[in-house]
């Protein structure tokens, strides 16, 4: 099933937020799920019986493990767009990327799950239509195959090359197996362009310290 997007004003005021190390959701972004803890399917419960809002964020690195991990402050709110309900009780849902939030403070909890309230002001124009393009798009797209391939990352290239900007440069960046604080730096790149540069510096610095400027010559 799909559901209608909203508009900035008819974003909540309150989300649970669902907190992943390593895995980033981006404005646009799907991103498949399968739910299993009791308490996330209660936050799934709820999420389909309200406005199927669910924040993904990412947990800080803790050495502490008492109680809730901290999580950073960004995170990005993602509507339920599909679901399906397993014989043994766990849930296999889609998130489609809305918008991204700032927590403004961790309300109390709900069916056990973490729940904030969110600020969504500095991310407003996640809900705009944006034309951007990748600077250099071709030495961009060499760097990424060879990345793919020392990666052994499968991908349609034909689909690539042809992709809009902001959905190439989304997309890229939730599938690559870049490190928590990377994809943190992803999320949290304010514009477009913003993010694309740091893709590609990401890309680069990949590509040369696992032996990718060699890649051509083998």
């Amino acid at each position: 099933m799909s559901v209608f997007d909203p508009g900035f004003e008819d974003l909540g005021d309150t989300i649970p937020i669902f907190p992943l190390p390593g895995v980033l959701l981006l404005p646009g972004g799907l991103l498949p799920l399968n739910i299993f803890e009791p308490r996330y399917l209660n936050m799934t419960s709820d999420a389909l019986g309200g406005d199927r809002m669910i924040g993904m964020i990412q947990p800080r690195p803790c050495e502490d493990n008492i109680g809730d991990q901290p999580v950073y402050n960004t995170g990005c709110a993602g509507r339920i767009v599909s679901f399906e309900e397993t014989e043994d009780g766990r849930y296999l849902i889609t998130l489609k990327g809305i918008a991204r939030f700032n927590i403004n403070r961790e309300l109390a909890p709900k069916n056990g799950c973490r729940l904030i309230e969110p600020d969504w002001s500095p991310f407003s124009h996640d809900l705009d239509d944006n034309e951007n393009d990748i600077p250099d798009r071709d030495g961009f797209l060499k760097s990424l195959k060879k990345y793919f391939a020392i990666n052994k990352i499968d991908a349609n290239w034909d689909a690539i090359k042809e992709a809009p900007c902001e959905r190439l440069v989304n997309y890229i960046a939730m599938i690559c197996p870049f490190e928590p604080p990377e994809k943190q730096a992803l999320l949290e790149a304010i514009t477009v362009p913003e993010r694309i540069k740091v893709l590609t510096t990401l890309v680069s610095m990949a590509v040369m310290s696992l032996g990718g400027e060699n890649f051509d010559k083998q």
